[in-house]
């Protein structure tokens, strides 16, 4: 995709999509220094949030803190459901694009209304609603999204989340790499795919997503529905090789986002050979399906696959002739909060 295309140039999705590498390179490492201290004295951190705010953000940084072997107990739940459990002692990081999100805004009212001393905000809105009821707050640079399908607010929730990490480690290595990610991501967005992909895509009665749950299959899943107004479902980890294919179709695809080379040959004689369905591989290396090769910086590997799944996803969109930006049902803030 690019801005001087018109089959791209007239939508705010791509553009602002195409904003991410910039935010990415500009990013702040190093404005979670106070939240950090937070989390260190509690030892125990819950992200909340809705949707976007949370899949990809919240479920990346617990991917990467595992791989650390960091002493934190850390966990991600949905607003909702979050205020069923007894977080007294836990730092609450409440993330929301619009800074009106009913759920989230809600959350944080009942921790304070029970004396907690950690509700912490992640807004891209310096006005939204939920600062008020934040301890701290870190507001995006991102500005303000004019498409439905959130974007680039995403990738710096998930920035702002990687920091903390990076911070609560004392490692922020991802700073001095963080304008080779930007200009990955430029030319990531920038590629063209093989027409007979995006037709395959546009043509699918459903778009499956198979990956690691580390929120970036999980997320363009979502972003599928928003974007290409395609059903899709997401596959996490092995689960592709657990009963899935009894359901699958010849006219569906499966994209698989980084899949576990021990997988590789089970999945072709499953899905391939049995089935005859179109694969498609989001990787760093070949694979034996059609693949698109996304580079593997150390810690930009997921945003970057990520980026890769939304150009798909525009291009297919655009195939298919939908208006990118205004989806018929689907809504910027999917509930929005009205409290006083």
């Amino acid at each position: 995709m690019n801005l001087t295309d018109p089959k791209y140039n007239t939508f705010a999705l791509v553009r602002e999509m195409l904003e991410t590498p910039e935010i990415i390179g500009r990013f702040d490492f190093g404005q979670m220094k106070t939240i950090a201290q937070r989390v260190k004295k509690t030892g125990k951190l819950l992200l909340s949030g809705e949707g976007s705010s949370r899949i990809f953000p919240a479920k990346h940084f617990i991917d990467l803190l595992r791989q650390t072997g960091l002493d934190l107990t850390v966990a991600t739940e949905g607003s909702r459901q979050a205020m069923e459990y007894d977080l007294s002692d836990w730092c609450v990081v409440a993330s929301s694009n619009s800074g009106q999100t009913a759920e989230t805004i809600d959350l944080l009212v009942s921790l304070k209304k029970k004396g907690h001393k950690n509700c912490l905000a992640v807004t891209a809105n310096p006005k939204g609603k939920i600062l008020e009821f934040a301890d701290e707050s870190i507001v995006l640079a991102c500005g303000k999204e004019d498409a439905v399908a959130a974007t680039k607010s995403v990738v710096e929730q998930a920035l702002v989340y990687q920091s903390l990490l990076g911070e609560l480690r004392n490692d922020l290595a991802c700073a001095k790499s963080a304008s080779e990610a930007a200009t990955q991501g430029t030319q990531v967005l920038n590629t063209e795919y093989a027409p007979a992909m995006i037709d395959a895509l546009a043509q699918a009665d459903t778009i499956y997503w198979a990956g690691r749950n580390n929120g970036v299959a999980e997320e363009l899943t979502l972003k599928t529905n928003e974007i290409t107004r395609k059903k899709s479902d997401f596959f996490e980890g092995t689960y592709l090789l657990h009963g899935a294919e009894e359901i699958m179709q010849p006219k569906d695809v499966l994209v698989l986002v980084e899949p576990f080379e021990a997988e590789w040959a089970r999945i072709q004689q499953r899905y391939v050979d049995a089935i005859n369905l179109k694969l498609i591989a989001i990787a760093s290396k070949p694979t034996p399906f059609e693949t698109i090769i996304v580079p593997a910086l150390k810690g930009y590997e997921a945003h970057l696959q990520l980026l890769v799944g939304w150009n798909l996803l525009v291009q297919t969109g655009v195939a298919r002739g939908v208006n990118l930006d205004k989806p018929q049902r689907a809504r910027k803030i999917g509930n929005e909060y009205t409290g006083g």
